[in-house]
């Protein structure tokens, strides 16, 4: 009878201490927070037991999707204009936006040496293809279209921009050599060694805020609320430094 009694109270003991149950969330993520974001689902997923199923796309393309319905409960959009208007829209829980990240904008070759510490290759005529992202869409597009006519050069790169669909899109230009430059998101070049870069001063363009904001399909949803949270804690802010970007 005491064993019984033992076992009995172990049970209740562990019982006690084992986690809510596990449930899961849809987070459309902006494509240049791509990797830390998996890395951030990650540790969500050992620290809580929750899981967040990341949907991958330019801001402009994903705040279409949730406008016509599409079942995301958390959007981490590469600027605030989108946030602001899924609040605007009834789309977004009042209240529960915030800026997650600050991004930088950084002009990037795999060419070693092509471009320079200022940024001086737009001058040069050394190349046939610019790639930026659609600034339609993106906002790092934006930052470029900002870059580039703070220069004054706009009007005579224009013939050589490629456009990609999204920032990922861009970086697969540059990547592949498709275009031999191009203004991608720093934290996309943050671990790749060679080739060559510039990091555009912050001064040169809108402060690319990056902004998250719970969804009203995850106003109830225990584990969307949770991902909110984590993204919010110091251990989600430590890989998105580590990626580059700068944390309110």
């Amino acid at each position: 009878m005491r064993l019984a009694t033992l076992f009995a109270a172990l049970a209740v003991v562990l019982g006690s201490a084992a986690p809510a149950v596990a449930a899961g969330t849809r987070v459309a993520v902006a494509a240049n927070f791509a990797e830390p974001a998996r890395e951030i689902a990650a540790r969500f997923r050992v620290r809580t037991g929750h899981e967040a199923t990341l949907s991958i796309g330019s801001s402009g393309q994903i705040y279409a999707q949730i406008a016509n319905g599409a079942p995301f409960e958390v959007f981490l959009s590469a600027d605030r204009e989108r946030p602001e208007q899924a609040e605007a829209a009834g789309l977004a829980v009042a209240g529960s936006r915030f800026t997650y990240a600050v991004g930088r904008l950084v002009l990037f070759s795999r060419t070693p040496g092509l471009v320079d510490g200022q940024g001086s290759v737009l001058k040069s005529g050394r190349f046939a293809k610019l790639a930026i992202a659609d600034p339609r869409a993106a906002p790092y597009g934006v930052a470029a279209i900002e870059t580039l006519r703070g220069l004054g050069l706009q009007d005579a790169l224009r013939p050589k921009l490629v456009q990609g669909a999204s920032i990922a899109q861009t970086y697969q230009f540059v990547d592949t050599g498709a275009a031999e430059l191009g203004f991608v998101a720093l934290a996309q070049v943050i671990g790749v060694r060679g080739g060559s870069r510039w990091v555009v001063p912050a001064a040169d363009h809108t402060p690319i805020d990056q902004q998250a904001v719970l969804l009203k399909t995850g106003e109830r949803s225990v584990a969307a609320k949770a991902f909110v949270a984590f993204l919010k804690g110091s251990e989600a802010r430590s890989i998105i430094r580590r990626y580059g970007y700068e944390v309110p």
